[in-house]
């Protein structure tokens, strides 16, 4: 998925004190209910109202345990993220030094696992219950970069009195969500915090590019991974008859025997040995080999007979097949999500011009589109059509909604998604 444009907090020649003072005055206006002097950020006024909702104490947040030694611990070896942080320690933490910041980094649950940097600034953060262990999301904390980026996925800097709760209104961070290159799952986010005084628009630019180096790093591992599994999946597969693939956890092929080359195939969120149905393939027997699955495909037929489409976690949208096969379930990218949610809206279909302006509010970006409809018919070919891209005709489509249609993929810019 393209990354989305940065918005820095901080509009250009705009004097930060001021600035400062003109977003006191719209915070406390939103929360007397009172007419605003000037509007805040869209994505600032939509977490405001998410909080609101919640009922979040704008003077103090919400209580949330902290996390033990061990299972500090615990969760530092579970997040993914360990191995990105020898980069994002070298690109980023002799700067948060230099320039009064502390350096944060979180898991996709909002826990602090790691937090370096200036010394002051991080005596600072311990009077505001800034250390690791803690729990960073809205829902805790209120409006903050960190949290209100692990709800949207998008780089975000907050400034002073965007911050929901008063404390932290002497504060600015700049945060930008980690995936993982292999299934894009939401790892965390990286972070630099320090002092308002200190705001400075190029910061949200270079977490940013550290993020996406780190990313990069995190998909050459793979591809590494990959090759080593492609040694034990050719031998594999030549004493096997009939068609079939070896695929990593998260379903990079390997290698093929009989099938067209495909770069990945949707698993199930959780894989075992034996009988199951894969969209891509139909009814498939899965058995283990060294770093992954030897997939052999069947001439058994399953029917679908009803999808069901989940988006009412904003960080986990995931669609599940049910038919005579048993049930599926698939983890969604953001774009994916994105894309069924709004075939699921349009039972009759859409056509690729039709989906481009819903997704990107143009109907000239029908290449990409077809591009990405491409990937999804790969995945999910037993339940999508095309000409134009619906879900097929005798399958039940249910979609699974938040209680507001503002938290519906918050994430997305997608129009037909917003509106």
């Amino acid at each position: 998925m393209a990354r989305p444009h940065l918005e820095a907090a901080l509009p250009a020649g705009v004097d930060p004190r001021r600035h400062a003072h003109v977003l006191a005055r719209v915070h406390e206006a939103a929360l007397a209910g009172e007419a605003l002097p000037s509007r805040p950020r869209d994505v600032i006024g939509a977490s405001w109202q998410r909080m609101r909702r919640l009922g979040i104490d704008p003077d103090r947040g919400s209580e949330s345990p902290v996390l033990s030694l061990e299972q500090l611990e615990a969760r530092r070896r579970d997040s993914g993220l360990a191995e990105a942080l020898p980069i994002l320690r070298g690109g980023l933490i002799s700067l948060a030094e230099q320039a009064a910041h502390i350096m944060v980094i979180v898991d996709a649950g909002g826990k602090v696992l790691w937090r370096d940097g200036s010394a002051a600034v991080r005596r600072r953060a311990d009077g505001l219950g800034f250390f690791e262990g803690v729990d960073w999301r809205e829902d805790t904390v209120g409006t903050n970069a960190i949290g209100t980026a692990l709800v949207t996925r998008r780089p975000l800097q907050v400034y002073s009195a965007e911050h929901y709760v008063r404390s932290h209104h002497a504060w600015t961070c700049a945060a930008a969500p980690l995936h993982d290159p292999r299934d894009g799952r939401l790892l965390g986010v990286v972070d630099l915090s320090g002092p308002a005084s200190t705001v400075h628009a190029t910061t949200l630019a270079l977490v940013d590019a550290v993020t996406r180096l780190a990313e990069s790093q995190l998909r050459t591992t793979h591809l590494a991974e990959l090759d080593r599994l492609r040694g034990v999946a050719i031998p594999v597969l030549a004493k096997v008859a009939g068609p079939a693939v070896v695929a990593d956890s998260h379903g990079w092929v390997a290698a093929a025997a009989g099938l067209a080359p495909v770069d990945r195939i949707a698993l199930p969120a959780t894989l075992a040995p034996g009988q199951t149905w894969l969209p891509a393939y139909g009814t498939c027997l899965i058995e283990p080999v060294p770093g992954g699955w030897l997939i052999r495909v069947t001439d058994a037929e399953a029917e679908v007979t009803r999808v069901v489409l989940d988006v009412r976690a904003p960080r986990e949208p995931t669609l599940t097949v049910s038919g005579t096969a048993g049930t599926w379930s698939h983890r969604l990218s953001p774009r994916h999500a994105e894309m069924l949610y709004v075939l699921a809206s349009h039972r009759d279909g859409r056509s690729a011009s039709e989906l481009s302006a819903d997704l990107f509010g143009d109907a000239e970006r029908t290449v990409t589109v077809r591009a990405e409809m491409s990937r999804l018919r790969r995945h999910f070919g037993g339940i999508l059509g095309a000409r134009p891209y619906r879900f097929a005709d005798d399958v039940e489509v249910v979609v699974e909604r938040p209680a507001y249609a503002a938290d519906v993929l918050p994430h997305s810019l997608a129009p037909a998604i917003r509106r």
